[in-house]
């Protein structure tokens, strides 16, 4: 396939998953709408420029932009840097800084494939009270840990709405950044045990309440927890710009004393930092 076919089926997609037709994005580039039908049909290759214009209009996510330049033939523009590079050190900073803000709640920092990066104290105690101790070294992706059989499954409640949900969200990554490991991982996710079938039930946990709770129980406690996901704001980095951040806030004051007793009780030589790297 020749740069102008690839980049022609990469620019025809994105315009679809926006719904629009070609007079729409014409419009919105400042270019007639025949030259843009020769960039869809592969018979004209864009400047870098049309490139920039176009993904601009499209609101391409930065690692899908340098697929587009790729296509058609130019150099990527957007960086992905390691979190733990040294040009990031601010950023740690500010993350450290949200995550520990958020004791004793749990909160984490995950990729885009839900791989964790960073977690706090609160994060650590509630995972390890559930599932045993972990191993610092341990690469968790919380997809898995969320929708397979066997880690947080047993302990959550209403695993089957929670699970419902994060699919959908899932989906709708997929069909927003158009990548391949994106939908290998919702692939990967629905071949999980009674995964399919619940996509097709009517939910009933959420009814009367405001948010979706996470309702885990373990023995005699109860612990009801929602959540909030966070984006760094004008992001110049691929990876920047997938990063998130959630936190997890108690749904009632049994879930929050059960938090706070769980701060207070750590001994010194046995509580982990407020927060972790898992490179």
């Amino acid at each position: 396939m020749s740069d102008a076919q690839r980049f022609a089926a990469q620019l025809r997609g994105w315009r679809q998953r926006r719904g629009w037709s070609q007079l729409d994005l014409a419009g919105r580039t400042d270019i007639s709408q025949r030259h843009l039908s020769f960039l869809e049909l592969g018979r004209a290759l864009p400047s870098r420029d049309m490139v920039l214009r176009l993904a601009a209009a499209l609101d391409v996510p930065l690692r899908q932009h340098n697929a587009l330049l790729l296509a058609a033939g130019f150099a990527p523009v957007w960086r992905e840097t390691r979190l733990d590079a040294p040009e990031l050190a601010e950023v740690r900073e500010a993350l450290g800084y949200v995550l520990a803000q958020q004791e004793p709640f749990p909160s984490v920092a995950v990729d885009r494939h839900w791989n964790l990066l960073k977690a706090n104290g609160g994060a650590v105690r509630l995972v390890e009270f559930l599932v045993g101790p972990l191993d610092p070294k341990a690469e968790i992706n919380l997809a898995d840990a969320l929708v397979g059989p066997d880690v947080l499954r047993p302990y959550l409640v209403n695993w089957a709405d929670v699970v419902r949900y994060f699919i959908r969200s899932v989906e709708a990554d997929a069909a927003a950044d158009g990548t391949a490991e994106t939908t290998a991982l919702l692939e990967r996710l629905l071949t999980y045990k009674d995964v399919r079938p619940l996509l097709k039930a009517i939910p009933l946990e959420a009814a009367g309440s405001p948010v979706l709770p996470m309702h885990f129980r373990k023995g005699d406690v109860s612990l009801r927890l929602f959540t909030t996901i966070a984006t760094l704001g004008t992001p110049q980095d691929v990876m920047l710009q997938e990063l998130r951040i959630e936190c997890f806030f108690p749904m009632d004051r049994g879930t929050a004393d059960v938090l706070r007793s769980w701060a207070t009780m750590a001994k010194p030589e046995e509580a982990r930092p407020a927060m972790r790297d898992t490179d």
